[in-house]
């Protein structure tokens, strides 16, 4: 997907491909006899400029859509599917986070959910999330934060205008009878759990693979995003759909975007700033002075 031919000119005079590493990879080709310290002084001065025109940017907003992936909360200690972490005993989370895995073996599916859920309860909210919950007390109703993360920390940390693309892990529903509920016990006593109304199995609460994404949700992260003036895309891959989707919405609608991740995505050509580093660090500094 691609913005209108009528709003490129516009994009090239805001792009800056601010995708500048935290640290200088390998030998850069610099004039003269560059130092280490000269190199690093280059890098830190492009992403100081970046940042400040960010903050720009959110100083003039009135309506801001972010999306966030797992990233954020890996920054807090949350495994992600993708990573390192990723890997749970010999398998992969791509292989749990089923229907048809949850059918065939219950108990294995929920001890993963049950150590997923441990992890997540020692983990703390971090500077990105605070910083969003600063944003959010500015723009009140003009702000929308959509996630990709079930673990919470958004609202732990403060944010109330929160939407869950994939779910709740401290959600329970009913296999039977639908019931839901909130459970924050950890660990959980009984494995798989049960319903205490009709006795089925609980399921986690969560968006599997191969499910789709709660309609009101998306349709709302879509409707935010094409009102939006800038779209904030914070550590995410930008691979998974439909929730990919919503920062192209905001582009096409012409607002200026701004990807904070670790590694290049298919949307960093694409947006106005792409900033490489931790949504933690970067974006405090671009939120402050912005509120």
């Amino acid at each position: 997907m691609r913005c209108p031919n009528g709003r490129e000119q516009r994009k090239l005079d805001y792009t800056l491909r601010a995708s500048i590493p935290t640290e200088p990879k390998g030998e850069l080709t610099l004039p003269g006899a560059a130092t280490t310290i000269t190199r690093l002084g280059v890098h830190e001065q492009a992403l100081t400029d970046s940042i400040a025109r960010a903050r720009r940017w959110l100083v003039a907003a009135r309506r801001v859509v972010v999306l966030t992936g797992a990233g954020c909360s890996a920054e807090s200690g949350v495994p992600t599917f993708r990573g390192a972490d990723g890997l749970w005993r010999q398998f992969r989370p791509e292989t749990l986070a089923t229907p048809e895995a949850f059918a065939r073996d219950p108990k294995l599916v929920w001890e993963w959910y049950d150590w997923r859920r441990q992890r997540i309860a020692e983990a703390q909210p971090n500077p990105g999330h605070f910083a969003l919950v600063a944003l959010e007390q500015r723009l009140g109703e003009g702000f929308a934060l959509f996630t990709q993360n079930v673990d919470g920390l958004h609202e732990r940390a403060g944010n109330q205008r929160v939407w869950r693309l994939h779910g709740d892990i401290w959600l329970l529903r009913c296999t039977g009878c639908g019931h839901q509920e909130q459970n924050r016990t950890t660990p959980l006593p009984e494995l798989p759990p049960r319903c205490g109304r009709c006795g089925a199995l609980f399921r986690p609460g969560v968006v599997w693979f191969g499910e789709p994404l709660p309609a009101d949700v998306l349709q709302a992260a879509f409707a935010a995003a094409r009102r939006a003036e800038v779209c904030l895309v914070l550590g995410t891959s930008s691979v998974v759909y439909p929730a990919a989707l919503i920062p192209r919405h905001a582009l096409e609608a012409g607002a200026r975007v701004v990807e904070i991740n670790l590694e290049p995505t298919e949307l960093s050509a694409q947006v106005h700033l792409s900033l490489r580093g931790r949504t933690g660090l970067l974006l405090p500094r671009i939120v402050q002075g912005a509120e």
